[in-house]
């Protein structure tokens, strides 16, 4: 049965998913406003008379967007003012969240058996090779089920 943490990474997958695809055609170098203005045909006057600020206010929002100084509230407005919506997002790496959990999950679960196993090393009595790996297999499986927050630290 699957658990609501597992179920919201899921979720969380999906909605990534269509962002994963739109990154493979990234905007131009020049931002998204001016990409959008020049591909309506729109002058930096037209948008600022729509936004209520100068062609140079128009020009400084272009290139706090290439430089990546601009706020969300800046893209949002200039979204709204163009009938259009902003849409924002985070895509993992590792190409999924799940995949992303996973690699954490081995990661802790083989800290935590490798630090038992030296511990046991000292005692002469240490594990075998294949009972470590195999018990860094299953702690890792129950790390990610329970979704540790330990995993973050």
């Amino acid at each position: 049965m699957r658990t609501n943490k597992q179920i919201i990474l899921e979720q969380l997958d999906q909605k990534s998913s269509l962002l994963v695809e739109a990154m493979k055609n990234p905007v131009s170098e020049n931002g998204w406003v001016f990409s959008i203005r020049k591909g309506l045909n729109m002058t930096l006057e037209q948008l600022g008379n729509k936004l209520g600020i100068s062609k140079q206010g128009v020009r400084s929002i272009e290139e706090s967007e290439t430089n990546g100084s601009i706020s969300i509230k800046s893209l949002k407005e200039v979204a709204k003012v163009l009938d259009m919506q902003l849409v924002y997002g985070f895509v993992p790496n590792k190409g999924s969240f799940s995949s992303y959990v996973e690699d954490k999950s081995k990661e802790l679960a083989k800290r935590i058996v490798m630090r038992t196993h030296q511990t046991m090393q000292l005692e002469n009595q240490g594990n075998r090779e294949i009972i470590i790996q195999k018990a860094i297999e299953d702690l890792a499986f129950e790390i990610k089920q329970e979704m540790r927050r330990s995993l973050w630290d």
